[in-house]
């Protein structure tokens, strides 16, 4: 199939929600081209449908949205440079979430004005004739939006001004709230079922979705909504709703169609699955393989195409810049040349493991002590992480033009040889006090007869820790020398993976789903294919092993939602899940109350305790302040709007 990219949105095909109707939009462009006659147009629809896609740039990727979705979390707590909008989302004594702070924001100023469009493309589908492939574009995206939205904030509008799920063409500045059980039973089951039976099973483009798609999302939503009405641990909802379906079903009912769903795309899967070893999921010269399902895509072909510059990063959407905020400014390791004198020996370069560094987001200690501790037999830690930088001072544009440097223990390192390693535990202590420059200026230490700077897990810091390498830059064009690692990435963000299916049905087989396969058999699926390699990340060198009857022995005989959500890390680290993984099973407390790390400071290897304070409230994020102000509503009316906690 010809790959396709999918535009960025033109302004013409952004329908107006009631707040975002006053924004630069709106003053750009004339109203009347917004009414529903647009929609009656192949052109309006076309561009309509491409812009359901090309929306998802302003989301995903998107860095301070991609921080509500991991700070704060046992994943990552804000890092060295962080500012409020980071220690704001960590509730760990640094800042305070508000509505005014929360950048939840993102989401809500973007889906609704998707989710309208979405709407004028249903409500005028016959007057153009338009397929029900088509029209089960249009239902899968809103139905997306919504999910999001009602994981988020609880219960939204189903009304923008026109009337629940019409297409509004005047801003409105008044807006009722529908309750949680409105918005699944009223909007997301019913857009997505009719999604799943009328997209083909191959997408119409590269990227485009289809039934394993929209089946994947169902079997979530379903699954997240049994969990919303079991409420294991009373959180509270708003608007205020009783924990009874509409539809008369039970949790369990819930979570045996969440499994079901799962497995039919499982079973057929159409041009999905899984790929070989877990290192080519997330390898860049193998992007939009078989196991993405969706992603936010980006190109270094086109800055039309791509959404924004191929030379410089704006650090604002459409830009794809998220793993910025997880890279650490290693950029500073110095080394000694000949005649002693300091000399810069890793550069920003666009290749897989470097890139701009923002060092906002620090992973945890337990991350590499208890999420990833098994390193042996286990490819995903390898496959997750940058642990060893390698010398790139010879590359076009970088300085000084020799073959040679001295480094830790004075030893001699070549360009592609270790600058600075992180330790894959803590039985060596490396020799933190007295090593030349601070450890090359990032604290890394001494062992003896090694030529790396080393940190061991227990001295990860705020400012010194493992990249993020499967979302790290790469590009094709960098001609020998360092590219453009300022850019914002060219690569997709990857939204939705065929694995997920796997935790999806082995979440709802812990909920008492019963099928063909039980939730351990789902994991060791997953958990055979994360015991092969191919390839070894932290040594650069290739290596073909084959552990999969190690880990497959190594899954407990009985699978707990603990452990379901430990696999849900191990496989999905760092993609934007975590915060809704723990709300919807109601273990954020439990599980990221906790955590440990070490300072900020360049030589501070002392790990620290931290605890946050998390609240129930916190299971919703607050209304945006600007929604509210924008609202010509009486100040009881707004604050009955926002969520409580947040007055």
């Amino acid at each position: 199939m010809k790959r396709k990219i999918i535009t960025k949105i033109g302004a013409a095909f952004i329908a107006l929600f009631f707040v975002v109707g006053c924004t630069d939009i709106l003053d750009e462009h004339p109203r009347n081209i917004y009414e529903p006659g647009f929609f009656k147009t192949e052109n309006g629809v076309m561009g309509g449908l491409t812009s359901l896609y090309a929306h998802l740039r302003y989301i995903y990727g998107q860095a301070y949205y991609y921080n509500t979705c991991e700070t704060g979390t046992d994943e990552y707590t804000w890092g060295q440079s962080a500012d409020a909008n980071f220690k704001d989302h960590d509730h760990s004594g640094e800042g305070q979430l508000t509505p005014s702070t929360s950048r939840s924001d993102v989401i809500w100023n973007v889906m609704f004005t998707n989710i309208n469009t979405a709407s004028g493309i249903i409500e005028n589908a016959s007057d153009v004739g338009l397929s029900d492939a088509l029209i089960g574009e249009a239902t899968f995206f809103r139905a997306f939006d919504y999910f999001v939205l009602v994981q988020t904030f609880g219960g939204v509008p189903l009304d923008l001004g026109s009337g629940e799920l019409k297409f509004n063409a005047t801003p409105a500045r008044i807006s009722v709230r529908n309750t949680v059980p409105e918005v699944y039973t009223k909007c997301i089951f019913p857009d997505l079922n009719y999604a799943v039976d009328n997209l083909p099973v191959d997408p119409r483009l590269t990227g485009a979705v289809t039934k394993t798609v929209a089946r994947l999302f169902l079997a979530k939503a379903y699954l997240t909504y049994g969990w919303w009405l079991e409420n294991p641990n009373n959180i509270p909802t708003y608007p205020a709703a009783d924990r009874v379906d509409p539809d008369g079903h039970d949790p369990q009912w819930y979570f045996q169609q969440a499994y079901d769903i799962a497995m039919a795309a499982i079973n057929d899967p159409g041009p999905y699955g899984l790929q070989e070893t877990y290192y080519d999921v997330n390898l860049a010269q193998n992007e939009r393989n078989s196991e993405h399902l969706l992603y936010a895509d980006h190109t270094q072909e086109s800055e039309y195409y791509n959404g924004g510059s191929l030379t410089y990063g704006s650090g604002g959407a459409p830009d794809n810049f998220a793993v910025w905020m997880v890279t650490c400014n290693i950029y500073v390791m110095n080394a000694l040349d000949a005649a002693g004198d300091q000399v810069q020996s890793l550069w920003r370069s666009a290749e897989q493991s470097y890139g701009r560094p923002w060092t906002r987001m620090a992973p945890t200690i337990e991350v590499f002590t208890e999420t990833f501790a098994d390193k042996t037999h286990d490819s995903r830690y390898d496959g997750t992480f940058v642990t060893s930088y390698r010398g790139n001072w010879n590359l076009d544009g970088a300085a000084p033009d020799v073959d040679v440097l001295y480094n830790a223990n004075g030893q001699e390192v070549v360009p592609g040889d270790a600058i600075l390693t992180f330790l894959p535990d803590d039985s060596q202590t490396p020799n933190y006090s007295g090593t030349f420059n601070n450890g090359g200026n990032m604290g890394g230490g001494e062992i003896s007869g090694r030529s790396d700077y080393v940190i061991a897990p227990s001295g990860i810091s705020r400012r010194s820790y493992p990249g993020l390498w499967k979302m790290g830059t790469y590009r094709t064009d960098n001609e020998g020398g360092l590219g453009q690692p300022n850019a914002g990435l060219t690569r997709p963000f990857y939204i939705a993976k065929f694995s997920e299916l796997y935790l999806v049905a082995a979440e709802a087989a812990v909920k008492g789903a019963s099928g063909s396969m039980s939730a351990r058999e789902l994991l060791n699926v997953l958990r055979a294919r994360a015991g092969k390699w191919r390839w070894d990340n932290g040594n650069n060198v290739e290596k073909v092993a084959d552990f999969s009857a190690e880990m497959v022995a190594a899954t407990p005989q009985t699978i707990d939602i603990d452990y379901v959500l430990e696999e849900r890390s191990r496989e999905l680290f760092g993609e934007g899940y975590r915060w809704y993984d723990l709300v919807r099973t109601q273990k954020w407390s439990e599980i990221a109350e906790t955590f440990t790390i070490c300072g900020t400071e360049v030589s501070d290897h002392t790990p620290v305790e931290y605890t946050r304070d998390i609240p129930d409230y916190l299971y919703l994020r607050p209304i945006p302040q600007g929604q509210l102000d924008a609202l010509e509503m009486t100040d009881a009316e707004k604050a009955e709007y926002q969520n409580p906690g947040y007055n």
